[in-house]
This record gives structure tokens, C-alpha cells and sequence, in this order.
């Protein structure tokens, strides 16, 4: 027997997906997290009867990094700068999150200024050492950090990133002279131009390290304990997996780790389904996550940040995410007008209906209103009573507009359908997408409440509704790669640049990822390799990104290609001016291998309806509509709504006249464009 076992841990339920191997089948489930993230991963999988010697994969997404980062829960590190640069990360881009707030101050650095030190070392522009490392300076600056008692440290040199001799030779004195302390380079794990923004990432790096260090040892422990045999794997935000190896040397990746698998599962599920061109809505309690893929591929970006004014430059799944899930708030401003989040009921109290003592009108009240939901949540383990939902709309939306319950029902999740269209828009129309040419993939606890409202709203044909909507961002840790991403700065004019350099630069990268991939445990057979270019119109500093074959011949192509994504960006190309080339990628793929999905076969009838009930929807008067059972619903059912879908982990709403297959893995497929 082999299972493949996927977590998803997040700061109200653990995600569990378990795959057979052998049969194909999944099960999915779901247990509160705990204090301790990894007593609650256990619990899990006691509740669940895994025995860990079964198990041949385990890939898990965390918020553990991201959520030291929010909390500031980090162990004491160090910086160390050029004499007169340790306040680079202070100084940032002067720039603010909201221009218009004056009074709204950026959060503090993650390491405090005392704790940067700073020696004497200098490297010019092109590269060349003016002044070497002052040793007598090193060894002063290892002895004051080996009395503070730091675990961590950062080297962050000016224009380390065209030679990082002097940074390489400050990590070698600290080893010596703090053993056991991890230390990071700027030119390792970020050697681009921009210093804040190296730094920056430098800095996440290393403050981190400890952190994702303990938490990966830990855990790798108790699986070892209990049985499993292979490397334990971590989501990054990439949207490749890391063994502990890796995790520990680029713990900053994984920052992102929680909002990329769901992004992946939508790409995977719509790709499943036929549609390589995917947005996928992942709707929780609180917040909204809108990915896009297209002809197959996610949008990589790397201008993220967990705190504003303290960039992560490394490769991430490009993931939008706004304040409207389930337990959003409907709210009158000052001018009269509602609105809907970012503030949330949260899960204590959470929304009106649960009884708990919340009395602000949610989604999920307006949902209870219209009749969307009725009975219940989590398998009946959340009651939800009409009665206080109600009370909360009137009270809170319907007296103070002039309008009946149900009218201010169908307001509050229209507002909120258009905060997470203006999302998708963002993610779509201002990039060059049409959303029309997508399907869309809702998916998380209320992302099937709002997929057909939301595909009708940008008129999307398409929507994918998966068979566990609620711990589709586990599933995306299953269908993930071991992934490196490496990058050289390469300024040039594309017009006399040499391929012949150019391969030696990718020969430099190649060299790096296989041996990362070495250290991973994976075979050479199992490894491939993706080239990217980063090219710009010469004065910009903005730069796109376009692939490059092995090996590069004529950089003619490459400008081709250039122009064409700058066209389909911005709407516009300029095939007279002159192209820089700004950077080299390098992806470094290990194939893991990946279990085959079952696919089901059925005689398409429909099961009889477990209920009647009535339902508003859009300007409609209330619709009798057929409630079922999501377990029930065969592979080839075909049928038109309305109709309402109901299971342990989601609810999916379909509107009047949408035509609804069941496709052969399970998913929900509505047609709303016809």
C-alpha cells in the first residue's frame, strides 16, 4: 500500500488530501490547528488511521514563515554592511502604502539598527575589489555578535552582486568564529542590482532561517519516529517543493507558501478539465486569493511582500488577494453607501447565524437570507439559525437603505461580487488577459457560493467547481516539483550581445542548480532545465521576462519575442527602439513522480432531490430549487439550475437555466455562457 499525504496547514483548520496510490482514490480531511502547528498535523493524521510506514510522499504548504514574519516572532539576528550602508533597509524607496496617510508610518526594519554592524570592504560597479575585507574589522564585528547571542546573521555588501569575494570571505570568518550561528549572503541568495531590495530579501532570508530551521527538524523527527522513510517536502512560493535541505539555506521561500498551492491545484484541476486558461478563486472566511495561468502556466512575479516597504525578490506565484470571504462585513460609510470587508466576524464570533454573539451582518448571513444555505456547515457541525441572520441584515443594511431583507441580501453579496471582480480585473484585463478566453475555478470554503454570480459579472463562459472546494490548496502540494530558481544580472544591449557569453553565463547557473539538485536527492535523469530572459526597452527599469532556448543562438528571436509580451502587457510595442537584456533565469526542475487521479464512470442519472426549498437569486422572486448531495451526483449527470450542491466542505450555487455536467474526475462544470 502507498499513500501520498498532503497538508495544508492554516490558522483554523489543517487540510489534509490523501491519495491511494494504487486505486487513485482520494480522501480529504480536516482538523483544527493547533498552538503547535505539528501537534495538530498529527492529530490529523491519527484521526485519519495513517500509518507513516505507508506513506511514500509527504509534501506539506505552511504559514509558519509568513506567519513569524506578520507576528514578528523571530529569534535575534544580525546584519552585517559596507561601512555607511547600514541603513539601507531603513531608508527603503521613501516611499509609502497609502500616499495620502501621512500619519500611517512604515513597520520597523526586521532587524534594529543596533544590531547592524558594519566593516570595511569595497566593490565598484563593474565588480572590481577596490578596498579587500578588513579581516581585524570581521573578526571584531564575529565577536560582538557571538556575545549578543545572535542566530542568525545577514552579509549585505554594496555591489556584492557582480562579486561576492568579500561577502564569501565575511561568512567564512563568521563560521569560524560563531559556529553553528547560519549565515546568509546577499550575493547567494539575491545577486541582482538594487540594493534595498537584495537587502531586503537577504534580510527575510536570514531571519527565517532559524525559524523554518527548528520547525523542518522537528518535524522530519516525529515523521521518522512514526515511520516514514523519505524526504519530507516543502511547498515554496514558487510553486516547486524544497527538501529540509533547501528550506534551511532559502528559508525566505517559503514565505508564500500557504497562498501557492492553491493557486497550483486551480491551474491543475482547470488543465484536468481541458481549459489551460485558468483564474482561480479561492474564497475563504476572511480573505479572497485570484491566480491566473495561461496556455498552462502560472504569472511568476517577483514584486511581493508579507509588510509593505520590505520586498521578497524571489520567484512567487503571481496571487492577488483582497479582504472578502464568508465572514465579511456589510457596513453603511459616511456617505451612505455600503460596502462589504476587509474587516471580518472571524471564526469567534464569526457571522450572526452561528449564535455566537456576533451581530454585524456577513456573506454568509446574506447567503442564509436568500435561502443559499440553510441548514447548516462543516457536516452539520456549524448550526446556522435564519432568524439571527436575518435580524443582522435588517438591522444592519435593510432599515438604514429603505429596503426589504431579502433585497438587502442580494445588495450585500452584489457588493461583494464586485470587490472580487475589480480582483480578477487586476489580475486579468490590466496584464493583457481577457477574462473571456478563461474558465474559472471557485474553489475554497465559499468560493462555489459566488462562482457563477462572479463569471457572470465578466462574463466568463466557464466555471470549475472541484470535488473538495475546501482543501483544494492541500491538493496543491501534490502535484508540485522540487524547483530552484537561480538569476544573474546581465546588463546589455540585445543588439551586440554575444550568445556565446550568454551560454557561459547559463553554464554558471547550470552548474549551481545541479548541484543544488544533488544536495535534494534527485537523480539526473529526473532534472530539467527552464531559460528565461528579463529584457527591457532601454530607460526603463521595468523589465519582462521571455523564454530562451538551449542552446541561445541569435538574440534576434528573443526581441521578437520581446516586443510581443510588451504588446499583450501594455497595449503597445516599440520595434524601433533599442532592448537591454537585464537578466538570466534559470529554473531547475526535479520531476517527482506523480500518481494518477481515478476517473469515474457513471450512467449520468440523477439523483432525486434530498430537499425543496426556496431560493432568492438575482432579481428574482424566490425560486423552488432542488437541493443535492455532492457525494451523490454521478460522473455524466447533466441537468440545468437552479440548484443548490451541498457537502461537508462547501456549498455550490447554480443559477436558474445554467447548464451543470459532472465530468469524469467529479468536478462541477457550469456553463454559464449558455
Amino acid at each position: 500500500m502507498g499513500l501520498r499525504i498532503a497538508v495544508d496547514i492554516g490558522g483554523t483548520f489543517t487540510d489534509f488530501c490523501i491519495l491511494d496510490e494504487e486505486t487513485g482514490i482520494m480522501r480529504v480531511a480536516k482538523t483544527p490547528s493547533t498552538k503547535d502547528p505539528i501537534n495538530g498535523l498529527f492529530a490529523g493524521l491519527s484521526q485519519e488511521g495513517i500509518d507513516l510506514a505507508d506513506v511514500t510522499l509527504f509534501s506539506h504548504g505552511t504559514t509558519v514563515a509568513t506567519n513569524a514574519l506578520i507576528t514578528r516572532r523571530l529569534p535575534r539576528a544580525a546584519m552585517v554592511c559596507t561601512q555607511g550602508f547600514r541603513d539601507v533597509i531603513e531608508i527603503r524607496r521613501a516611499n509609502k502604502e497609502d500616499l495620502w496617510d501621512t500619519y500611517k508610518d512604515v513597520a520597523p526594519p526586521y532587524i534594529p539598527r543596533r544590531d547592524r554592524l558594519t566593516v570595511c570592504e569595497r566593490v565598484d560597479a563593474s565588480g572590481r575589489i577596490i578596498a579587500a575585507l578588513d579581516e581585524a574589522g570581521a573578526r571584531e564585528v564575529a565577536r560582538i555578535l557571538r556575545k549578543r547571542q545572535v542566530a542568525a546573521v545577514a552579509i549585505c555588501f554594496m555591489n556584492a552582486f557582480m562579486n561576492g569575494a568579500n561577502e564569501r570571505r565575511m561568512k567564512a570568518i563568521l563560521e569560524e568564529e560563531v559556529p553553528g550561528v547560519p549565515v546568509t549572503t546577499s550575493s547567494e541568495v539575491l545577486p541582482e542590482i538594487f540594493e534595498h531590495e537584495r537587502f531586503s530579501t537577504t534580510v527575510v532570508n536570514a531571519v527565517l532561517s532559524p525559524v523554518v530551521g527548528t520547525y523542518t527538524a522537528r518535524l522530519g523527527e516525529r515523521l521518522a519516529e512514526g515511520g516514514y522513510g523519505n524526504d519530507l517536502l516543502l511547498l515554496h512560493s514558487g510553486g516547486g517543493v524544497m527538501t529540509t535541505h533547501g528550506a534551511r539555506q532559502f528559508a525566505g521561500r517559503l514565505a508564500g507558501s500557504g497562498i501557492a498551492a492553491g493557486a497550483l491545484a486551480s491551474r491543475h484541476i482547470a488543465m484536468q478539465c481541458g481549459y489551460p486558461n485558468s483564474i482561480g478563486l479561492d474564497m475563504g472566511g476572511t480573505s479572497c486569493d485570484v491566480s491566473l495561468a495561461y496556455e498552462g502556466r502560472s504569472r511568476i512575479t517577483k514584486d511581493w511582500y508579507i509588510e509593505f516597504g520590505y520586498p521578497i525578490r524571489f520567484p512567487s506565484i503571481e496571487v492577488l488577494t483582497i479582504g472578502a470571504g464568508g465572514g465579511s462585513l456589510a457596513w453603511i460609510d459616511e456617505a451612505g453607501s455600503l460596502r462589504n470587508g476587509p474587516q471580518s466576524a472571524g471564526a469567534d464570533p464569526g457571522p450572526a447565524c452561528y449564535g455566537r454573539g456576533g451581530e454585524a451582518p456577513t456573506n454568509t448571513d446574506a447567503h442564509v437570507v436568500l435561502g443559499r444555505l440553510a441548514h447548516g456547515l462543516a457536516g452539520g457541525r456549524v448550526r446556522l439559525d435564519p432568524s439571527l441572520a436575518g435580524a443582522a441584515v435588517r438591522r444592519g443594511v435593510a432599515e438604514r437603505l429603505g429596503m426589504d431583507v431579502h433585497e438587502a441580501a442580494e445588495a450585500i453579496l452584489k457588493v461583494a461580487d464586485a470587490n472580487m471582480a475589480d480582483a480578477v480585473r487586476l489580475i486579468s484585463i490590466s496584464r493583457g488577459y481577457d477574462p473571456r478566453d478563461f474558465a474559472l475555478v471557485a474553489f475554497g470554503g465559499a468560493g462555489a457560493l459566488h462562482g457563477a454570480a462572479l463569471a457572470r459579472e465578466l462574463s466568463i463562459p466557464t466555471v470549475i467547481v472541484p470535488p473538495n472546494p475546501g482543501v483544494t490548496s492541500a491538493l496543491g502540494c501534490l502535484l508540485v516539483d522540487i524547483q530552484h530558481d537561480l538569476a544573474t544580472n546581465y546588463i546589455h544591449p540585445a543588439a551586440d550581445a554575444d550568445p556565446v557569453a550568454i551560454e557561459n553565463e547559463f553554464a554558471i547557473l547550470e552548474r549551481e542548480a545541479w548541484e543544488r539538485m544533488r544536495h535534494e536527492g534527485v537523480a539526473v535523469e529526473d532534472v530539467a532545465m527552464e531559460r528565461s530572459v528579463d529584457m527591457m526597452y532601454r530607460g526603463q527599469w521595468r523589465s519582462l521576462s521571455v523564454s530562451a532556448g538551449t542552446p541561445v543562438g541569435s538574440t534576434r528571436g528573443l526581441v521578437e519575442a520581446f516586443h510581443a509580451q510588451h504588446e499583450r502587457e501594455y497595449n503597445f510595442r516599440r520595434d524601433d527602439a533599442p532592448v537591454d537584456l537585464y537578466r538570466l533565469n534559470l529554473r531547475a526542475v526535479g520531476i517527482v513522480p506523480k500518481a494518477a487521479f481515478r476517473e469515474y464512470s457513471g450512467n449520468g442519472q440523477m439523483p432525486k432531490a434530498y430537499e425543496c426549498r426556496d431560493v432568492w437569486f438575482e432579481g428574482t422572486a424566490p425560486v423552488e430549487t432542488a437541493v443535492y448531495r455532492r457525494e451523490e451526483l454521478p460522473a455524466g449527470a447533466r441537468f440545468h439550475g437552479p440548484a443548490i450542491v451541498e457537502q461537508l466542505d462547501s456549498t455550490t450555487v447554480i443559477s436558474p437555466g445554467v447548464a451543470t455536467e459532472i465530468d469524469r474526475f467529479l468536478n462541477i462544470i457550469m456553463h454559464v455562457g449558455s
